[in-house]
């Protein structure tokens, strides 16, 4: 049903990315405030930034799809620069339009000419306040948008989608852990075997977490020792704390 896509919760998606369960949440499911605080009148809507992958799917939970994980990295790089909710929702607007895809900021073109649409998105929140540092939030784009962003990332033929991505792209192919959504709905894990990381780390750590534990998992799961080892450590970051 969602081969191809991928599926992943909030709490899935925050451990995987790095990205805080309420900002996903708020960045992809829309939120409110007031502008003064116990008055309903005053009431004010902010719609999701985009239409995620599976919202057309009949399920009891928010859930995102494989490409709306990939966009919130991006997402993500842009509010931790201090940029506005307003100047992220413009640029996504306009890439889209310009690319014709619903995830444009994952592209290739968007790495070499997103600048551009970055520093578009900037003038129109200008004409709305005049003190704007134009010039020293234009400069702080090559911070955002950096290689390691796009490493790992795999696209289609058409060159328009991301079709599966390695996290951890430091290891060899053969040893490699990837995220396909046409693979085990785009859980991580070692591409060779098919078998996910977090089995790998479960049976570890119920075997007693020691050497004896990777020895009893490369066995049972018919894995080699080095891929259960890579799947360990990389399960071992996924646990450390958002800061």
């Amino acid at each position: 049903m969602y081969s191809g896509t991928g599926i992943y919760s909030i709490q899935e998606a925050s451990r995987l990315i790095g990205v805080p369960g309420r900002d996903i949440r708020r960045w992809l499911f829309g939120y409110h405030y007031r502008k003064t605080p116990g008055d309903a009148s005053t009431r004010v809507d902010m719609a999701p930034l985009w239409t995620t992958e599976l919202v057309n799917e009949d399920l009891d939970d928010d859930v995102l799809g494989f490409r709306d994980l990939l966009e919130l990295r991006f997402i993500r790089e842009f509010a931790n620069h201090g940029v506005s909710m307003q100047v992220i929702r413009r640029c996504l607007i306009n890439a889209a339009d310009l690319y014709g895809v619903s995830h444009p900021m994952t592209l290739p073109r968007f790495r070499t000419d997103g600048k551009t649409i970055y520093s578009e998105a900037l003038h129109e929140e200008a004409k709305d306040n005049s003190l704007v540092d134009l010039k020293s939030r234009q400069s702080v784009f090559k911070e955002i948008i950096r290689p390691s962003l796009y490493t790992g990332i795999v696209y289609d033929k058409s060159g328009k989608q991301a079709s599966k991505w390695y996290p951890d792209a430091r290891n060899s192919r053969r040893t490699a852990i990837v995220m396909d959504p046409a693979r085990q709905f785009g859980a991580p894990i070692i591409e060779a075997t098919g078998t996910p990381t977090n089995v790998l780390y479960s049976s570890y750590l119920a075997e007693g977490g020691d050497a004896k534990a990777l020895t009893i998992t490369a066995r049972v799961y018919d894995v080699p020792i080095k891929s259960v080892d890579i799947a360990i450590r990389f399960e071992e970051n996924l646990e450390r704390p958002l800061h």
